[in-house]
């Protein structure tokens, strides 16, 4: 595909996604492929790449003589990170930062406290690197810069996990905690506390302590939950 051909393409498909999982195409409406090509003066080739990846994650279904349909919510795939990026840029995205903060909080500490038992010698210096990252871009509204390193430190501690199923969420987190700073669901400069924290969980880490891992974490969820409660009621 084209540069052009794949500009066309993420436009229809961004702008379909968050059109079903706002509920302006609400479940069951029909999709014809004539009328989006129309409307997005697009080839239908290029509508029917779109549909299949829609498919792919539940958002909707082909079936011939009825056109595409859009799936029940229940259906979808709320894990697949466009899905998860998409519902935070909706009006819905106060209950959809709660619920994917929720899994956070129920994920993330058990798997810092295998991180401690797991984690290589790199894997450890890296999460001491970007706990200091985080500590250098926590002042002087560097939310970007903060951001980059706390999406790497919650990977790492993830993928230390040696759970294979942890690790899948790396990108779920990423989009949750990008998803809070383009939004503005964040303070101008990060809390210090949670700040410190994550300093705190590099160390524990380091050290083999599971249990300290496992609770300095939990207390990290338990503070991104309360911020919500300021931020995004």
């Amino acid at each position: 595909m084209s540069t052009e051909g794949h500009g066309l393409h993420t436009h229809v498909l961004d702008s379909l996604g968050l059109a079903i999982t706002a509920g302006e195409c609400p479940p069951g409406s029909v999709l014809r492929t004539d009328e989006l090509a129309q409307r997005f003066d697009v080839s239908r080739t290029v509508v029917r790449e779109v549909v299949r990846v829609l498919e792919s994650m539940h958002l909707v279904e082909s079936r011939r003589r009825v056109g595409v349909t859009v799936r029940p919510t229940e259906q979808w795939n709320v894990y697949d990170p466009r899905v998860i990026r998409w519902r935070l840029a909706g009006a819905d995205r106060p209950r959809q930062l709660r619920s994917l903060t929720v899994l956070r909080s129920a994920v993330e500490p058990v798997a810092a406290g295998l991180a401690a038992r797991n984690a290589t010698p790199g894997q450890c210096a890296a999460l001491t690197e970007c706990a200091l990252g985080m500590v250098a871009t926590s002042r002087g509204h560097q939310l970007e810069g903060y951001l980059k390193h706390d999406i790497a430190f919650h990977r790492i501690v993830l993928n230390a996990s040696g759970n294979e199923m942890f690790a899948r969420l790396g990108d779920v987190v990423a989009e949750v905690l990008a998803g809070r700073t383009h939004h503005h669901v964040m303070f101008e400069d990060p809390d210090p506390a949670a700040v410190t924290l994550h300093v705190k969980v590099a160390e524990a880490v380091r050290e083999g302590d599971a249990e300290s891992a496992e609770r300095l974490t939990r207390e990290i969820a338990i503070g991104a939950l309360q911020e919500l409660d300021v931020l995004a009621p």
